[in-house]
């Protein structure tokens, strides 16, 4: 395959295998089998040991998949010989023959990682097809129109994954015999239409490969098996494992089936379905069915489906079969089920169980029902869901009283709203996140192959599909919004537009998608933010994380609303508060400015007072809002020539007011001040210059107002029988004077700020560890800090010697495709770098004060992995933004409960 990706150098190479036997017979395996056999493998052998009616077959390997990288994509020896010999017992088990006979045998080949990634890696059908087996296919079931189209099938999707002939050519073949029968549907060409396909196909693969369509079935097995190992370091797959963190060095199993067909008329169909909705949780079937099709059909969303519910009307006895077979699954395996079945002129097979994808509102709900059902504990129902995923139940939504018309209405296929600019290609899509730009992925149906264009865009739309396509449950999967199966949608992908209704799009213009109810509307609708509060079942659900959980669970909050809007989301406190940004708005800018110009303290001073009143409301709100929890304020951080205009705008600006005005201009002299100022304040790199600790220190008024101005506040509030409860939190000290010098001066302030009012608060002094120095003597800080906060963002910065805002624009991308780095050390924490150093910090300020407490505040706060890192090394508390409260919630618990 074009898209085929050379496996990355460096790091541990595939392992060899540990097991002796590389081929399993369904018979052999069990469900608990996955890292062996592959989920799919070890559904399938499980619902055979069962006795569920599921066609025989065999799995090769995961391991098998690892030794074909080890050895430079080699087939491993004795493999083949494995293969034939369970090839031979398939043929003894069905009473037919590969490659031959009355009787031809015809299997598919599909994939099968230990983690479901729907539609990532490749799968043939109708394997064992060939000019002599097609005619005794037709001879044997009497039905020359599906034996020809079973042929057509198996020779464009072998040419695609096998020979890397463009599937496009195909469908190009497809559409013009449609046109010259005058139909408008596959299913409606005739056996001479598909005969004619099928000897255009193979001329087509001999002209762009150079040689004839391989006859040879063992031939072809064994490039389908190549082909499955191959397409585990496909494009599409190794960019879905790197957005799910699944690992490289798992591999994938081949499942090799013999094969049942949904396209022998019409008691024949294929479908898809979930024990439970996977959109809601709701205990019901769900799922989608099409008549006298393939399996392929349905999840390729090549047309679009019939509801579950139409087979219970028009096959009674198969649905209820279906159904029972549906719940006995989900007992056994006590979690909702994805179950893949085929009808063959009226009778069922299973072809695959595994446990369902659903998004994080049915993941919750699923596992708090179940526990209520007694199928599981509440501590399996909080390991069930991805603590990471509760992020999709704060989506922006539509306004419910905005006023819009809706255009089109496809399925609603995965929750949520998003709004942006058309593109109907997926590299587009990644260009445009790039630049910064909110795009929606418009396709008439998703491949695989557009995995990256999906990760990039805000939310998809589709022509064709349904709720069980390929773009509904990857987009369910990612937490995007996706509307599917819109039929009032029309794209001409040569000149990029689309029609809706009668309206014409072109790229780049504006649309909004409602993936909770499948609308569609034109122009960019403006989103309104998720629900601060708890819908009932999470909240219960959320209630059983905290009783598990060790670690508190704090936010960090700028804004009165803020805070409320973190307690209303579980928080117990205030990790981090930043002042900086209080300073910005429109009415103190001014203020802030004069305060910086000031020439001398005393000047400096007079500014600072009028700052004082706003500071005190602002902590005020604050404290007021989180009353009887910590609220954890830290002092003024960034460097002074933040808050003044920029100096190029001002050699600018004093420029054109000079040739404008002369240089006796009281506006000139004005700005030659300002210019003046910020040029002394100006330094080659800021972020390691007058900021954190050090701006306190040089300018201790500043640090002396906003302590100040809390403990005023606090006072105030505490006379109103307010319980507030401030911590003063000193930014980056990198040595044990400076935590001294800046704790004597935030204490005698504090103190006398309560003498004053005659109000006993009870508060703590501590720092923020945002430099490895920190770490390295956090012995001595602790002598004189009474808490530690990590500040792993800057923390990091200052580890790796890496700029956040660059890096991350530049060379990280770049550093995780080579595997230089396994995650992006900004989103996930570096355990052994900046761990080590925590890890350090932890134990030498704990040495020296033994109630230290110890937080963390940057935003790893609310990653998970980096939150059961924080379990492990003994943290008190985690402190992340609002909206990522409820993970922090769950991921705790999910850490208490690993131990």
């Amino acid at each position: 395959m074009s898209d085929v990706l050379t496996p990355p150098t460096g790091g541990a190479p595939p392992q060899p295998t540990t097991h002796a036997r590389r081929v399993w017979p369904f018979e052999d395996g069990d469900g608990t089998m996955k890292d062996l056999l592959g989920g799919k493998g070890a559904g399938l052998a499980e619902m055979t040991r069962a006795g569920l009616p599921v066609p025989p077959g065999f799995t090769i390997t995961t391991e098998a998949c690892l030794d074909y990288y080890r050895l430079g994509r080699m087939v491993p020896d004795g493999l083949e010989a494995e293969v034939e010999a369970a090839m031979g017992a398939l043929e003894a088990a069905t009473g037919k023959t590969f490659g031959g006979g009355d009787h031809p045998l015809l299997v598919s080949v599909r994939s099968g990682a230990r983690v479901s990634m729907p539609g990532m890696m490749d799968t043939i059908l109708n394997l064992g097809l060939s000019d002599e087996t097609v005619e005794a296919l037709a001879a044997l079931t009497g039905n020359e129109r599906f034996a020809w189209d079973a042929y057509r099938r198996f020779i464009a999707m072998y040419a695609n994954v096998v020979l890397d002939v463009p599937k496009e050519r195909f469908e190009h073949l497809i559409d013009a015999a449609k046109a010259s029968a005058g139909v408008a549907t596959d299913p409606e060409l005739g056996a001479d239409s598909w005969r004619t396909f099928v000897r255009q196909a193979k001329d087509l693969v001999a002209e762009l490969t150079g040689a004839p369509f391989p006859q040879d079935v063992h031939r072809q097995l064994s490039g389908a098996v190549r082909a499955v190992f191959d397409s585990w370091y496909s494009k599409r797959a190794t960019e879905y494992r790197r957005f799910n963190r699944i690992p490289d060095d798992w591999g994938t199993a081949v499942n090799v089936v013999a094969m049942v067909f949904g396209n022998m008329g019409d008691d024949s169909g294929t479908g898809v379905a979930f024990t439970r909705n996977p959109n809601t949780g709701e205990k019901r079937l769900f799922g989608e069915y099409l008549v006298n099709a393939q399996g392929e059909d349905v999840v390729a969303g090549i047309r679009t489906p019939q509801a579950i519910a139409d087979l219970e009307r028009d096959q009674p006895a198969i649905y209820r079969q279906f159904a029972e077979i549906a719940e006995r699954l989900e007992t056994h395996y006590r979690d909702m089920q994805d179950l893949e079945f085929t009808v063959e002129r009226g009778t069922l097979y299973m072809l695959q169980t595994r446990n369902a994808k659903r998004t994080a509102e049915a993941a919750v709900i699923v596992a708090r029902d179940m526990v209520h059902e007694h199928l599981i504990d509440r501590n399996e129902a909080l390991r069930r869901v991805s603590a990471a995923s509760l992020d999709q139940l704060f989506h922006s939504r539509i306004d419910p009283q905005a006023h819009f018309e809706v255009v089109a209405r496809g399925l609603n296929a995965s929750p949520g709203a998003a709004s942006g600019a058309i593109v109907f290609d997926p590299d587009d899509a990644v260009e445009a996140a790039k630049a910064g730009r909110a795009v929606l992925l418009v396709r008439i149906e998703t491949t695989p192959d557009d995995v990256h264009g999906m990760i990039a865009a805000r939310g998809v739309l589709t022509a064709r599909g349904g709720a069980t396509s390929h773009a509904a449950v990857v987009a369910r999967g990612m937490g995007k919004p996706c509307v599917s199966g819109c039929e009032s949608l029309t794209i001409d992908e040569r000149a990029r537009t689309a029609t809706i209704a009668g309206h014409v799009l072109h790229e780049g213009d504006q649309l909004t998608i409602d993936g909770t109810t499948g609308d569609v509307v034109l122009g960019a609708l403006a989103l309104i933010p998720p629900p601060s509060e708890l819908p009932p079942w999470l909240g219960e659900f959320l209630t059983w994380a905290d009783d598990a959980r060790r670690l508190g669970v704090w936010a960090n909050a700028d804004t009165p609303e803020d805070a409320r809007r973190a307690r209303e989301l579980g928080a117990t406190g205030i990790g981090l508060c930043r002042t900086e940004h209080m300073f910005m708005q429109a009415e103190r800018l001014p203020v802030v400015q004069q305060m910086i110009l000031a020439d001398g303290a005393a000047a400096r001073s007079a500014s600072l007072e009028r700052l004082l009143p706003f500071q005190r409301d602002d902590f005020t709100g604050i404290l007021e809002a989180m009353a009887g929890c910590t609220v954890t304020i830290r002092l003024l951080d960034p460097p002074l020539h933040e808050f003044l205009p920029s100096l190029e705008d001002l050699l600018v600006e004093t420029t054109e007011l000079r040739l404008r005005d002369g240089e006796s201009s009281p506006t000139y002299v004005q700005k030659m001040a300002l210019l003046a100022r910020v040029r002394q304040l100006h330094e080659q790199n800021p972020m390691l210059g007058l900021r954190v600790c050090r701006l306190g220190i040089v300018y201790p008024e500043i640090y002396a107002m906003q302590v100040r101005a809390i403990f005023e506040a606090a006072c105030g509030l505490r006379k109103r029988g307010i319980d507030a409860r401030p911590d003063v939190m000193i930014p980056g000290v990198g040595t044990r004077e400076e935590m001294q010098v800046t704790y004597d001066a935030a204490k005698a302030v504090a103190d006398g700020v309560i003498a004053e009012c005659g109000v006993a608060v009870s508060y703590r002094i501590g720092t923020m560890i945002e430099l490895p120095r920190a770490c390295v003597v956090a012995d001595g800080l602790a002598e004189i800090a009474q808490f530690f906060s990590f500040g792993t963002n800057d923390l990091t910065q200052t580890t790796y010697g890496y700029s956040r805002d660059d890096a991350e624009a530049s060379f990280i991308p770049r550093y995780l495709e080579k595997k230089i780095l396994k995650d992006d050390p900004f989103q996930v924490l570096d355990r052994v770098g900046v761990g080590g150093l925590m890890r350090m910090a932890v134990e030498k300020g704990r040495g020296v004060r033994a109630d230290l407490k110890i937080g963390i505040c940057g935003e790893h706060g609310g990653e998970p992995s980096s939150v059961a890192f924080c379990h492990d090394l003994g943290l008190d508390y985690v402190s992340c933004s609002p909206y990522r409260v409820p993970i922090a919630r769950l991921a705790a618990a999910q850490a208490a409960l690993a131990t």
